[in-house]
Protein backbone atom coordinates (compact mmCIF):
# COMPACT_ATOMS: atom_id res chain seq x y z
CA UNK A 1 0.00 0.00 0.00
CA UNK A 2 1.34 3.40 -0.99
CA UNK A 3 1.42 6.23 1.52
CA UNK A 4 2.40 6.57 5.13
CA UNK A 5 4.78 3.92 6.50
CA UNK A 6 4.36 2.67 10.07
CA UNK A 7 7.76 1.02 10.46
CA UNK A 8 10.42 2.46 12.79
CA UNK A 9 8.26 5.37 13.86
CA UNK A 10 7.73 7.28 17.11
CA UNK A 11 4.06 8.14 17.28
CA UNK A 12 1.82 10.48 19.26
CA UNK A 13 -1.15 8.36 20.34
CA UNK A 14 -4.82 9.35 20.19
CA UNK A 15 -6.03 11.13 23.34
CA UNK A 16 -9.46 12.66 23.88
CA UNK A 17 -9.25 16.44 24.48
CA UNK A 18 -5.47 16.32 24.05
CA UNK A 19 -4.82 15.28 20.46
CA UNK A 20 -6.00 18.52 18.85
CA UNK A 21 -3.97 20.51 16.32
CA UNK A 22 -1.71 22.44 18.77
CA UNK A 23 -0.55 19.26 20.51
CA UNK A 24 -0.04 17.40 17.24
CA UNK A 25 2.07 20.20 15.76
CA UNK A 26 4.11 20.49 18.94
CA UNK A 27 4.83 16.75 18.92
CA UNK A 28 5.98 16.99 15.29
CA UNK A 29 8.24 19.91 16.18
CA UNK A 30 9.83 17.86 18.95
CA UNK A 31 10.49 14.82 16.75
CA UNK A 32 7.36 12.66 16.47
CA UNK A 33 7.08 10.94 13.09
CA UNK A 34 3.30 10.39 13.11
CA UNK A 35 0.52 12.04 15.12
CA UNK A 36 -2.96 10.66 15.79
CA UNK A 37 -5.99 12.86 16.32
CA UNK A 38 -8.32 12.34 19.22
CA UNK A 39 -11.14 9.88 18.59
CA UNK A 40 -13.94 11.56 16.60
CA UNK A 41 -17.27 9.79 16.19
CA UNK A 42 -18.54 9.11 12.68
CA UNK A 43 -22.05 10.47 13.29
CA UNK A 44 -20.65 13.78 14.52
CA UNK A 45 -18.32 14.07 11.54
CA UNK A 46 -21.15 13.39 9.09
CA UNK A 47 -22.85 16.56 10.32
CA UNK A 48 -19.78 18.68 9.63
CA UNK A 49 -19.08 21.02 6.76
CA UNK A 50 -15.55 21.29 5.37
CA UNK A 51 -14.39 24.91 5.52
CA UNK A 52 -11.09 26.30 4.26
CA UNK A 53 -10.02 28.88 6.81
CA UNK A 54 -7.89 31.38 4.90
CA UNK A 55 -7.17 33.44 8.00
CA UNK A 56 -5.64 30.58 10.01
CA UNK A 57 -4.49 28.59 6.97
CA UNK A 58 -6.36 25.53 8.18
CA UNK A 59 -9.04 23.16 7.00
CA UNK A 60 -11.86 23.10 9.56
CA UNK A 61 -14.65 20.57 9.85
CA UNK A 62 -17.42 22.63 11.39
CA UNK A 63 -20.57 21.31 13.09
CA UNK A 64 -24.05 22.85 12.62
CA UNK A 65 -23.47 24.69 15.93
CA UNK A 66 -20.37 26.36 14.38
CA UNK A 67 -18.01 24.37 16.61
CA UNK A 68 -14.80 23.18 14.94
CA UNK A 69 -14.80 19.39 15.40
CA UNK A 70 -11.59 18.64 13.51
CA UNK A 71 -8.90 21.06 12.38
CA UNK A 72 -5.81 20.34 10.35
CA UNK A 73 -3.22 22.19 8.27
CA UNK A 74 -0.63 21.62 5.57
CA UNK A 75 2.19 21.17 8.13
CA UNK A 76 0.77 17.83 9.30
CA UNK A 77 -1.04 16.62 6.18
CA UNK A 78 1.45 13.82 5.49
CA UNK A 79 1.78 12.82 9.15
CA UNK A 80 -1.67 12.98 10.75
CA UNK A 81 -3.81 9.89 11.31
CA UNK A 82 -7.50 10.58 11.80
CA UNK A 83 -8.88 8.27 14.49
CA UNK A 84 -12.54 7.45 14.04
CA UNK A 85 -15.06 6.04 16.47
CA UNK A 86 -17.51 3.88 14.54
CA UNK A 87 -19.64 0.75 14.69
CA UNK A 88 -20.92 0.89 11.12
CA UNK A 89 -18.94 0.17 7.95
CA UNK A 90 -20.93 2.39 5.60
CA UNK A 91 -20.89 5.40 7.94
CA UNK A 92 -17.16 4.94 8.41
CA UNK A 93 -16.62 4.88 4.66
CA UNK A 94 -18.68 8.02 4.15
CA UNK A 95 -16.57 9.90 6.71
CA UNK A 96 -13.36 8.49 5.25
CA UNK A 97 -14.26 9.81 1.80
CA UNK A 98 -15.09 13.20 3.33
CA UNK A 99 -11.69 13.67 4.97
CA UNK A 100 -9.27 11.52 2.98
CA UNK A 101 -7.69 14.42 1.09
CA UNK A 102 -6.77 16.24 4.31
CA UNK A 103 -5.11 13.41 6.24
CA UNK A 104 -2.38 10.76 5.83
CA UNK A 105 -4.25 7.72 7.18
CA UNK A 106 -7.36 6.63 9.07
CA UNK A 107 -7.44 4.60 12.28
CA UNK A 108 -10.42 2.79 13.77
CA UNK A 109 -10.60 2.90 17.54
CA UNK A 110 -11.11 -0.61 18.92
CA UNK A 111 -9.43 -0.14 22.26
CA UNK A 112 -11.08 2.68 24.24
CA UNK A 113 -12.73 1.15 27.32
CA UNK A 114 -14.60 4.30 28.36
CA UNK A 115 -18.41 4.24 28.36
CA UNK A 116 -18.77 7.22 26.00
CA UNK A 117 -17.18 5.02 23.34
CA UNK A 118 -18.36 1.50 24.19
CA UNK A 119 -22.03 2.39 24.75
CA UNK A 120 -22.43 3.01 21.04
CA UNK A 121 -20.79 -0.29 20.13
CA UNK A 122 -17.52 1.49 19.40
CA UNK A 123 -14.06 1.32 20.94
CA UNK A 124 -13.33 -1.79 23.00
CA UNK A 125 -16.90 -3.01 22.42
CA UNK A 126 -15.82 -3.99 18.90
CA UNK A 127 -13.36 -6.54 20.33
CA UNK A 128 -16.35 -8.81 20.99
CA UNK A 129 -17.59 -8.47 17.40
CA UNK A 130 -14.92 -9.85 15.03
CA UNK A 131 -17.38 -9.98 12.12
CA UNK A 132 -18.08 -6.28 12.49
CA UNK A 133 -14.34 -5.54 12.77
CA UNK A 134 -13.72 -7.41 9.54
CA UNK A 135 -16.57 -5.61 7.74
CA UNK A 136 -15.49 -2.11 8.84
CA UNK A 137 -11.80 -2.56 8.01
CA UNK A 138 -12.38 -4.36 4.72
CA UNK A 139 -14.86 -1.72 3.58
CA UNK A 140 -12.40 1.08 4.32
CA UNK A 141 -9.40 -0.67 2.75
CA UNK A 142 -11.35 -1.25 -0.46
CA UNK A 143 -13.14 2.09 -0.41
CA UNK A 144 -10.33 4.66 -0.14
CA UNK A 145 -6.71 4.94 -1.17
CA UNK A 146 -5.26 6.09 2.17
CA UNK A 147 -3.75 3.56 4.64
CA UNK A 148 -6.13 2.11 7.24
CA UNK A 149 -5.03 1.08 10.73
CA UNK A 150 -6.76 0.07 13.94
CA UNK A 151 -5.90 0.28 17.61
CA UNK A 152 -6.89 -2.59 19.91
CA UNK A 153 -6.47 -3.85 23.46
CA UNK A 154 -5.50 -7.43 24.23
CA UNK A 155 -8.17 -10.06 24.92
CA UNK A 156 -8.35 -12.25 28.06
CA UNK A 157 -6.26 -15.00 26.49
CA UNK A 158 -3.27 -14.95 24.17
CA UNK A 159 -4.98 -17.42 21.80
CA UNK A 160 -7.99 -15.11 21.37
CA UNK A 161 -5.73 -12.13 20.85
CA UNK A 162 -3.60 -13.81 18.18
CA UNK A 163 -6.74 -15.03 16.40
CA UNK A 164 -8.13 -11.50 16.34
CA UNK A 165 -4.97 -9.83 15.00
CA UNK A 166 -4.65 -12.43 12.23
CA UNK A 167 -8.24 -11.68 11.20
CA UNK A 168 -7.39 -7.97 11.18
CA UNK A 169 -4.26 -8.56 9.11
CA UNK A 170 -6.31 -10.31 6.41
CA UNK A 171 -8.44 -7.21 5.88
CA UNK A 172 -5.44 -5.44 4.34
CA UNK A 173 -4.77 -2.82 7.01
CA UNK A 174 -1.41 -1.05 6.95
CA UNK A 175 -0.64 -1.52 10.66
CA UNK A 176 -2.14 -2.44 14.01
CA UNK A 177 -1.55 -0.57 17.26
CA UNK A 178 -1.74 -2.69 20.41
CA UNK A 179 -2.30 -1.30 23.89
CA UNK A 180 -0.77 -3.98 26.08
CA UNK A 181 -3.64 -4.10 28.58
CA UNK A 182 -7.08 -5.68 28.57
CA UNK A 183 -10.34 -3.73 28.47
CA UNK A 184 -10.68 -3.86 32.25
CA UNK A 185 -7.09 -2.93 33.10
CA UNK A 186 -5.95 0.61 33.83
CA UNK A 187 -2.59 2.46 33.77
CA UNK A 188 -1.71 1.23 37.26
CA UNK A 189 -1.74 -2.35 35.95
CA UNK A 190 1.49 -3.57 34.32
CA UNK A 191 1.63 -3.52 30.52
CA UNK A 192 1.81 -7.02 28.97
CA UNK A 193 4.92 -6.68 26.83
CA UNK A 194 4.99 -10.43 26.24
CA UNK A 195 1.59 -10.32 24.54
CA UNK A 196 2.65 -7.42 22.29
CA UNK A 197 5.79 -9.40 21.42
CA UNK A 198 3.75 -12.49 20.54
CA UNK A 199 1.51 -10.38 18.28
CA UNK A 200 4.55 -8.85 16.58
CA UNK A 201 5.86 -12.34 15.81
CA UNK A 202 2.46 -13.62 14.61
CA UNK A 203 1.73 -11.06 11.86
CA UNK A 204 3.71 -9.55 9.02
CA UNK A 205 2.22 -6.03 9.15
CA UNK A 206 3.78 -3.40 11.41
CA UNK A 207 2.77 -3.63 15.07
CA UNK A 208 2.76 -0.40 17.09
CA UNK A 209 3.42 -0.95 20.80
CA UNK A 210 1.41 1.22 23.19
CA UNK A 211 0.97 1.40 26.95
CA UNK A 212 4.56 1.88 28.15
CA UNK A 213 4.25 5.42 29.53
CA UNK A 214 5.79 5.86 32.99
CA UNK A 215 6.36 2.13 33.49
CA UNK A 216 8.93 2.03 30.68
CA UNK A 217 9.11 5.44 29.04
CA UNK A 218 10.16 8.58 30.88
CA UNK A 219 12.56 10.03 28.32
CA UNK A 220 13.47 9.65 24.66
CA UNK A 221 16.05 6.88 25.19
CA UNK A 222 13.38 4.68 26.78
CA UNK A 223 11.35 4.56 23.56
CA UNK A 224 13.81 2.25 21.83
CA UNK A 225 13.97 0.05 24.94
CA UNK A 226 10.18 -0.43 24.86
CA UNK A 227 10.35 -1.18 21.14
CA UNK A 228 13.00 -3.81 21.79
CA UNK A 229 11.21 -5.59 24.61
CA UNK A 230 7.99 -5.82 22.58
CA UNK A 231 9.66 -6.59 19.23
CA UNK A 232 7.29 -4.01 17.76
CA UNK A 233 7.87 -2.07 14.55
CA UNK A 234 7.02 1.27 16.17
CA UNK A 235 6.12 2.83 19.51
CA UNK A 236 3.08 4.95 20.35
CA UNK A 237 3.17 7.37 23.29
CA UNK A 238 0.10 8.83 24.97
CA UNK A 239 0.41 9.81 28.64
CA UNK A 240 4.17 10.41 28.51
CA UNK A 241 3.63 12.79 25.57
CA UNK A 242 0.64 14.44 27.23
CA UNK A 243 2.76 15.28 30.29
CA UNK A 244 5.67 16.55 28.21
CA UNK A 245 5.60 16.20 24.40
CA UNK A 246 9.31 17.01 24.24
CA UNK A 247 9.80 13.32 25.17
CA UNK A 248 10.11 12.89 21.38
CA UNK A 249 13.30 15.01 21.32
CA UNK A 250 16.47 12.94 20.73
CA UNK A 251 18.44 15.81 22.31
CA UNK A 252 16.54 15.42 25.58
CA UNK A 253 13.38 16.74 27.20
CA UNK A 254 12.74 20.43 27.70
CA UNK A 255 11.54 22.03 30.95
CA UNK A 256 7.75 21.96 31.28
CA UNK A 257 7.66 25.77 31.41
CA UNK A 258 9.24 25.94 27.94
CA UNK A 259 6.89 23.30 26.56
CA UNK A 260 3.87 25.15 27.96
CA UNK A 261 4.86 28.36 26.22
CA UNK A 262 5.41 26.50 22.94
CA UNK A 263 2.00 24.89 23.28
CA UNK A 264 0.25 28.18 24.07
CA UNK A 265 1.86 29.74 20.99
CA UNK A 266 0.16 27.14 18.77
CA UNK A 267 -3.10 27.40 20.71
CA UNK A 268 -3.23 31.15 20.06
CA UNK A 269 -2.07 30.86 16.47
CA UNK A 270 -4.81 28.37 15.61
CA UNK A 271 -7.54 29.89 17.77
CA UNK A 272 -7.85 26.78 19.94
CA UNK A 273 -10.80 26.92 22.33
CA UNK A 274 -9.56 28.08 25.71
CA UNK A 275 -11.18 25.18 27.62
CA UNK A 276 -9.22 22.68 25.55
CA UNK A 277 -6.03 24.70 25.96
CA UNK A 278 -6.52 24.88 29.71
CA UNK A 279 -7.16 21.14 29.97
CA UNK A 280 -3.91 20.29 28.17
CA UNK A 281 -1.90 22.74 30.25
CA UNK A 282 -3.30 21.20 33.43
CA UNK A 283 -2.04 17.79 32.29
CA UNK A 284 1.42 19.27 31.79
CA UNK A 285 1.51 21.04 35.16
CA UNK A 286 0.39 17.89 37.03
CA UNK A 287 1.83 18.23 40.56
CA UNK A 288 1.97 22.04 40.23
CA UNK A 289 -1.80 22.44 39.95
CA UNK A 290 -2.07 23.52 43.59
CA UNK A 291 0.73 26.06 43.24
CA UNK A 292 -0.08 29.78 42.80
CA UNK A 293 0.60 29.35 39.07
CA UNK A 294 -1.74 26.35 38.84
CA UNK A 295 -4.51 28.15 40.69
CA UNK A 296 -4.23 31.16 38.36
CA UNK A 297 -4.47 28.83 35.37
CA UNK A 298 -7.52 27.14 36.88
CA UNK A 299 -9.20 30.54 37.27
CA UNK A 300 -8.53 31.64 33.67
CA UNK A 301 -11.70 32.03 31.58
CA UNK A 302 -10.28 32.94 28.18
CA UNK A 303 -7.24 32.45 25.98
CA UNK A 304 -6.08 35.97 26.85
CA UNK A 305 -6.28 35.22 30.58
CA UNK A 306 -4.28 32.02 30.04
CA UNK A 307 -1.65 34.07 28.22
CA UNK A 308 -1.59 36.54 31.09
CA UNK A 309 -0.87 33.71 33.54
CA UNK A 310 2.22 32.73 31.57
CA UNK A 311 3.25 36.30 30.63
CA UNK A 312 2.39 35.90 26.95
CA UNK A 313 -0.09 38.76 26.58
CA UNK A 314 2.08 40.57 24.04
CA UNK A 315 2.26 37.44 21.90
CA UNK A 316 -1.52 37.07 22.10
CA UNK A 317 -2.08 40.67 21.00
CA UNK A 318 0.41 40.46 18.13
CA UNK A 319 -1.28 37.28 16.84
CA UNK A 320 -4.72 38.86 17.02
CA UNK A 321 -3.49 41.97 15.17
CA UNK A 322 -1.97 39.78 12.45
CA UNK A 323 -5.17 37.73 12.15
CA UNK A 324 -7.30 40.86 11.89
CA UNK A 325 -5.00 42.25 9.21
CA UNK A 326 -5.23 39.00 7.28
CA UNK A 327 -9.00 39.05 7.58
CA UNK A 328 -9.09 42.64 6.33
CA UNK A 329 -7.00 41.66 3.30
CA UNK A 330 -9.41 38.86 2.51
CA UNK A 331 -12.38 41.16 3.00
CA UNK A 332 -11.01 43.69 0.52
CA UNK A 333 -11.21 41.13 -2.30
CA UNK A 334 -13.96 38.92 -0.96
CA UNK A 335 -16.91 40.83 -2.39
CA UNK A 336 -15.53 40.95 -5.91
CA UNK A 337 -14.90 37.19 -5.75
CA UNK A 338 -18.42 36.55 -4.50
CA UNK A 339 -19.89 38.55 -7.37
CA UNK A 340 -17.54 37.45 -10.13
CA UNK A 341 -20.32 35.43 -11.78
CA UNK A 342 -22.48 38.54 -12.25
CA UNK A 343 -22.82 40.36 -15.57
CA UNK A 344 -19.79 42.35 -16.71
CA UNK A 345 -21.43 45.73 -16.21
CA UNK A 346 -22.29 44.76 -12.62
CA UNK A 347 -18.68 44.28 -11.58
CA UNK A 348 -17.82 47.98 -11.36
CA UNK A 349 -18.37 48.54 -7.63
CA UNK A 350 -17.47 51.70 -5.74
CA UNK A 351 -16.29 50.60 -2.29
CA UNK A 352 -15.13 52.34 0.87
CA UNK A 353 -14.13 51.07 4.35
CA UNK A 354 -17.27 52.35 6.08
CA UNK A 355 -19.40 50.63 8.73
CA UNK A 356 -22.87 51.59 9.98
CA UNK A 357 -22.97 52.94 13.54
CA UNK A 358 -26.55 53.38 14.70
CA UNK A 359 -25.44 55.93 17.29
CA UNK A 360 -24.92 58.40 14.45
CA UNK A 361 -28.59 58.26 13.39
CA UNK A 362 -32.01 58.80 14.88
CA UNK A 363 -33.65 55.55 15.87
CA UNK A 364 -36.29 55.83 13.13
CA UNK A 365 -34.06 57.31 10.41
CA UNK A 366 -31.42 55.01 8.92
CA UNK A 367 -29.06 55.35 5.93
CA UNK A 368 -31.30 53.03 3.92
CA UNK A 369 -34.31 55.25 4.63
CA UNK A 370 -32.39 58.39 3.69
CA UNK A 371 -31.24 56.81 0.43
CA UNK A 372 -34.75 55.59 -0.40
CA UNK A 373 -36.26 59.05 0.17
CA UNK A 374 -33.53 60.63 -1.94
CA UNK A 375 -34.34 58.24 -4.82
CA UNK A 376 -38.07 58.92 -4.52
CA UNK A 377 -37.61 62.68 -4.70
CA UNK A 378 -35.64 62.29 -7.92
CA UNK A 379 -38.09 59.72 -9.29
CA UNK A 380 -35.36 57.06 -9.47
CA UNK A 381 -36.01 53.33 -9.00
CA UNK A 382 -35.69 52.33 -5.38
CA UNK A 383 -32.27 50.98 -4.27
CA UNK A 384 -31.64 47.25 -4.85
CA UNK A 385 -29.43 45.36 -2.37
CA UNK A 386 -27.44 42.21 -3.13
CA UNK A 387 -25.93 40.56 -0.04
CA UNK A 388 -23.48 37.67 0.28
CA UNK A 389 -22.32 35.66 3.30
CA UNK A 390 -18.73 34.57 3.80
CA UNK A 391 -18.45 30.86 4.79
CA UNK A 392 -15.37 31.22 6.99
CA UNK A 393 -17.03 33.37 9.68
CA UNK A 394 -20.65 33.85 8.48
CA UNK A 395 -20.21 37.65 8.11
CA UNK A 396 -22.14 39.62 5.47
CA UNK A 397 -21.30 42.15 2.78
CA UNK A 398 -23.83 44.01 0.65
CA UNK A 399 -23.87 45.89 -2.66
CA UNK A 400 -26.53 48.51 -3.31
CA UNK A 401 -27.48 49.47 -6.87
CA UNK A 402 -28.67 53.07 -7.35
CA UNK A 403 -29.18 54.74 -10.74
CA UNK A 404 -27.18 52.00 -12.53
CA UNK A 405 -24.19 52.35 -10.17
CA UNK A 406 -23.13 49.97 -7.37
CA UNK A 407 -21.75 50.76 -3.94
CA UNK A 408 -20.37 48.59 -1.12
CA UNK A 409 -18.38 48.73 2.09
CA UNK A 410 -15.12 46.77 2.18
CA UNK A 411 -15.88 45.90 5.81
CA UNK A 412 -17.95 42.81 6.58
CA UNK A 413 -20.80 42.93 9.11
CA UNK A 414 -22.34 40.47 11.55
CA UNK A 415 -25.81 40.63 10.01
CA UNK A 416 -27.46 41.17 6.65
CA UNK A 417 -29.27 44.30 7.91
CA UNK A 418 -26.04 45.94 9.08
CA UNK A 419 -24.31 45.13 5.79
CA UNK A 420 -27.11 46.80 3.81
CA UNK A 421 -26.93 49.91 6.01
CA UNK A 422 -23.17 50.10 5.44
CA UNK A 423 -23.64 49.87 1.67
CA UNK A 424 -26.21 52.66 1.82
CA UNK A 425 -23.75 54.90 3.68
CA UNK A 426 -21.09 54.31 1.01
CA UNK A 427 -23.58 55.37 -1.65
CA UNK A 428 -24.61 58.50 0.27
CA UNK A 429 -20.98 59.41 0.89
CA UNK A 430 -19.96 58.88 -2.75
CA UNK A 431 -22.85 61.01 -4.00
CA UNK A 432 -21.87 63.78 -1.62
CA UNK A 433 -24.97 63.28 0.48
CA UNK A 434 -23.28 62.71 3.84
CA UNK A 435 -25.10 65.73 5.26
CA UNK A 436 -28.50 64.74 3.92
CA UNK A 437 -31.21 64.94 6.54
CA UNK A 438 -34.82 63.92 6.56
CA UNK A 439 -36.55 66.95 8.06
CA UNK A 440 -39.35 66.65 10.57
CA UNK A 441 -42.08 67.36 8.00
CA UNK A 442 -40.74 64.59 5.74
CA UNK A 443 -40.65 62.15 8.62
CA UNK A 444 -44.07 63.24 9.86
CA UNK A 445 -45.54 62.82 6.38
CA UNK A 446 -43.97 59.35 6.07
CA UNK A 447 -45.34 58.40 9.48
CA UNK A 448 -48.77 59.75 8.52
CA UNK A 449 -48.81 57.64 5.35
CA UNK A 450 -47.90 54.56 7.35
CA UNK A 451 -50.64 55.18 9.94
CA UNK A 452 -53.19 55.85 7.19
CA UNK A 453 -52.33 52.52 5.56
CA UNK A 454 -52.74 50.76 8.90
CA UNK A 455 -56.09 52.50 9.47
CA UNK A 456 -57.35 51.60 5.98
CA UNK A 457 -56.34 48.01 6.55
CA UNK A 458 -58.15 47.98 9.90
CA UNK A 459 -61.32 49.43 8.34
CA UNK A 460 -61.31 46.74 5.63
CA UNK A 461 -60.93 44.02 8.25
CA UNK A 462 -63.85 45.40 10.29
CA UNK A 463 -66.09 45.53 7.20
CA UNK A 464 -65.24 41.97 6.25
CA UNK A 465 -65.81 40.66 9.77
CA UNK A 466 -69.15 42.46 10.18
CA UNK A 467 -70.49 41.39 6.78
CA UNK A 468 -69.51 37.80 7.56
CA UNK A 469 -71.51 37.88 10.79
CA UNK A 470 -74.54 39.37 9.02
CA UNK A 471 -74.43 36.60 6.48
CA UNK A 472 -74.18 33.91 9.14
CA UNK A 473 -77.20 35.35 11.01
CA UNK A 474 -79.34 35.46 7.88
CA UNK A 475 -79.40 39.27 7.88
CA UNK A 476 -78.51 39.68 4.24
CA UNK A 477 -80.93 42.65 3.86
CA UNK A 478 -79.36 44.70 6.65
CA UNK A 479 -77.36 47.69 5.32
CA UNK A 480 -73.57 47.17 5.18
CA UNK A 481 -71.35 49.29 7.44
CA UNK A 482 -69.57 51.91 5.43
CA UNK A 483 -66.65 52.76 7.70
CA UNK A 484 -65.10 52.23 11.11
CA UNK A 485 -66.81 55.33 12.58
CA UNK A 486 -70.28 54.06 11.63
CA UNK A 487 -69.42 50.66 13.10
CA UNK A 488 -68.32 52.27 16.37
CA UNK A 489 -71.54 54.34 16.57
CA UNK A 490 -73.72 51.28 15.91
CA UNK A 491 -71.86 49.29 18.54
CA UNK A 492 -72.40 52.10 21.06
CA UNK A 493 -76.16 52.18 20.31
CA UNK A 494 -76.53 48.46 20.85
CA UNK A 495 -74.71 48.68 24.17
Amino acid sequence: MMGLSFRDKNILGPMVRVGTLPMRLLALDYGADIVYSEELVDIKMLQCKRVVNDVLHTVDYVSPTERVIFQTCERERHSVVFQMGTADAERALTVAKLIQNDIAAIDINMGCPKEYSTKGGMGAALLLCPEKIEMILSTLVKGISKPITCKIRILPSLTETISLVKLIEKTGVAAIAVHGRSKNERPQHPVHCDVIKAISQAVSIPVIANGGSQEFIRQFQDISAFRSVTSASSVMLARAAMWNPSVFRPEGMLPVETVIRDYIAYAVQYDNHYTNTKYCLCQMLRDQLESPLGKRLHAAQSTLEICEVFEMSDFYESCRVAQKAKKADLQSVGLVAALENDDAEDRNIISLPIRFDKRNYMSQITPKMLLLEWCRKRKLPQPVYHTVQRPVDKFFQSVVKVDEMQYASTLWDKSKKLAEQSAAIVCLHTLGLTEIKMNESDFAQKRKRKLQCQEDEGTRSLKEEHNKKLHQNGSEHRPLIQDATTFANQSGTHN
